[in-house]
C-alpha cells in the first residue's frame, strides 16, 4: 500500500517540483535570440526526437536485457533533457539559451511523441497481448500536468516576482537534489515480485545505457559540427542529446499513475547514475581538443 501511494502520488509530485524549479531559472528573453535563428533549434530537436529514439531502438533490439528493460531504454530516449543538462551546459560554457530552449520546446513536443514512442516500444518488445493498457489522451494530460504547468508557473513567478523567485530557487536547487535521491532510492530498494534487484542486474544494464549516452552525445556533437555551429553549441547539443530526463523516465515507468513497472525503470536509474560525469568529461574534451569550425554567418555566436 505504501509503495502504491509513493508511486502514484509522490513520484509525479517530485517531478512537478523539479520542473517548477527549472521554470524559476527561465526567462522569456532567454529564447528570443534562439527563436530568431531557429536552425540550431531544429537541428537539436531532430537529434533528440528522431535520431536518439532510433539509436535506442537499435541498442534495445540487440541487447540481452529483458523485454521490459528494452522498453525502459526506449522511455529514456523519449524523454527531453532536464535541469541537469542545463546545469552542465552552464558549467561547460555552452549556449545556455539554446539548452533551455531545447528542454522547453521538447517538453511540449513529448506530449505527443512520448506516448507514441512508448506504445511502439511496448508493441515491439512485449507484443500486443502483453501491452499495458495506456490511454494516450490520459497520458498526455498527465505529462502536461507534471511538466508544462509547473514549468510555466515557475516562469510566471520569475516574471512577476523576480526576487521572490530567486530566493525560492536557492532553496529548491538543494531540495531537488534530495528529492531526486529519494526517487532513485525508491526504485533501487523497491521489491520487485518480492525480491530486490541485484547488483548483477544493474551491471548487465550499464553497458547498454552507457552506449545510449555516448552515441547520443556523439550524435549531438557531429550534427552541430557538420552544420557549422560553434564550439559552445557543439557542447550544448552533445549534452542535450546525451542526457535525457531520467527522473521523468523513472516516473513514467514506475509510477502507478503511468506504467507501474519496476523493471522498466531500472535502465533510467542506472543511466542517471553516471551521465552527469560522462557529459562533463565529453564536454571538456570538446573544449580542449576539438578545433573550431567555420561559423555560419547567419547564426548568433552565443
Amino acid at each position: 500500500m505504501q509503495g502504491t501511494l509513493i508511486s502514484t502520488y509522490f513520484l509525479p509530485a517530485v517531478l512537478a517540483i523539479i520542473m517548477f524549479n527549472l521554470g524559476l531559472s527561465l526567462r522569456i528573453s532567454d529564447f528570443k535570440r534562439i527563436l530568431e535563428h531557429p536552425r540550431q533549434l531544429i537541428i537539436g530537436l531532430s537529434a533528440q526526437i528522431i535520431i536518439l529514439p532510433l539509436i535506442a531502438f537499435g541498442i534495445a533490439s540487440i541487447s540481452s536485457l529483458s523485454n521490459e528493460m528494452k522498453v525502459g531504454i526506449m522511455i529514456i530516449a523519449a524523454c527531453p533533457g532536464g535541469a541537469v543538462s542545463n546545469l552542465i551546459t552552464y558549467y561547460l560554457k555552452g549556449s545556455v539559451s539554446l539548452s533551455v530552449s531545447l528542454t522547453t520546446v521538447n517538453s511540449v513536443v513529448i506530449l505527443g511523441s512520448l506516448p507514441a514512442i512508448i506504445w511502439i516500444a511496448m508493441s515491439q518488445f512485449l507484443g500486443e497481448s502483453e501491452i499495458i493498457t495506456m490511454s494516450i489522451q490520459e497520458t498526455v494530460l498527465k505529462i502536461f500536468a507534471m511538466i508544462l504547468i509547473p514549468t510555466s508557473l515557475g516562469m510566471l513567478l520569475r516574471h512577476k516576482r523576480r526576487l521572490t523567485a530567486y530566493k525560492i530557487e536557492q532553496v529548491m536547487k538543494y531540495l531537488s537534489v534530495i528529492l531526486l535521491a529519494v526517487v532513485y532510492s525508491f526504485v533501487i530498494f523497491e521489491k520487485n515480485g518480492g525480491q530486490r534487484t541485484s547488483i548483477v542486474e544493474y551491471l548487465e544494464i550499464a553497458p547498454w545505457v552507457f552506449a545510449l549516452n555516448i552515441l547520443g552525445m556523439l550524435t549531438g556533437f557531429w550534427m552541430a559540427r557538420f552544420t557549422g555551429l560553434n564550439i559552445a553549441k557543439q557542447i550544448t547539443l552533445s549534452v542535450e542529446v546525451g542526457i535525457q530526463n531520467s527522473a521523468l523516465a523513472i516516473t513514467i515507468a514506475s509510477s502507478a499513475a503511468f506504467l507501474g513497472n519496476h523493471q522498466m525503470a531500472l535502465p533510467a536509474v542506472v543511466y542517471g547514475m553516471f551521465t552527469f560525469f560522462s557529459a562533463v568529461i565529453f564536454g571538456l574534451i570538446i573544449r580542449k581538443w576539438v578545433k573550431p569550425t567555420k561559423i555560419v554567418k547567419s547564426e548568433p555566436e552565443t
